[in-house]
């Protein structure tokens, strides 16, 4: 343990964004977030391969042996979320919270061991890195000052068709770019569902691949992009709508 002023120290709760796709890291993470996630020794993770991966790839200085990896996904016990704290808290061990994809705790179930980082007083990091989200209104030319992050659409046909009249109206309604994401094998599924609800008119982003070397960007007319199915078929995309 480490004691300052008489005190316990605790150790920090570092928010690590990964690759969105795949590349060199050093050309998407900056060096700062790189040296302080080689330094640690103790993860919270959303799935253990993928990690263990990126960790490598990221040049993380111990063995994969040597660190202490534990997994916090929609299938954890969330009456237990403190105990994935312990080494932060009771130790002072620097812990790093690890998406599976982009920044956590964005459309991601790590927002939970944040929270209760805070309850326990646990200084919480959020470091630099790569989100699909924003890069993806950055580059859509959409309003950037007013916009709102939908999640995933519904995948009961009827029920995405709803939520896409809802999304157009409040478009209208407040001058506000809506965006989505979707299980990667059901892009083209949404793109039709689109196509063929929104007015001519509204304008849709699709940002797909980003950071990888088959990114595709494209904003357009509903009415363009008929006749226009992109490549985006169990591709990590974005969507994006306005006005």
């Amino acid at each position: 343990m480490i004691y300052h002023g008489g005190k316990m120290t605790k150790g920090k709760l570092y928010l690590i964004p990964a690759l969105i796709a795949d590349g060199p890291v050093e050309s998407v993470l900056p060096e700062g977030t790189l040296g302080i996630l080689r330094n640690l020794e103790y993860f919270i993770v959303e799935e253990i391969r993928s990690a263990r991966r990126f960790l490598i790839k990221a040049g993380i200085q111990k063995t994969i042996d040597e660190l202490n990896i534990q997994i916090f996904n929609e299938h954890s016990n969330r009456e237990d979320v403190h105990e994935y704290l312990d080494a932060a808290e009771l130790n002072s061990h620097d812990i790093g919270l690890l998406s599976e994809a982009g920044v956590p705790c964005v459309a991601d179930p790590g927002s939970l061991i944040v929270r209760v980082a805070h309850e326990l007083g646990i200084r919480v990091v959020p470091l630099t890195g790569p989100s699909s989200i924003l890069l993806a209104l950055m580059a859509s030319g959409f309003n950037g000052q007013n916009f709102a992050f939908a999640g995933y659409l519904p995948a009961d046909k009827p029920m995405r068709a709803k939520k896409i009249r809802e999304l157009e109206k409040i478009i209208l309604e407040k001058d506000q770019t809506q965006i989505f994401i979707e299980t990667p094998y059901r892009n083209l599924q949404v793109f039709e569902s689109l196509t063929s609800i929104c007015r001519p008119e509204t304008q849709l982003c699709v940002a797909s691949g980003i950071s990888g070397e088959s990114e595709m960007i494209q904003s357009r007319s509903i009415a363009d992009w008929h006749g226009r199915k992109p490549d985006i078929h169990k591709k990590p995309t974005i969507f994006l709508l306005y006005r």
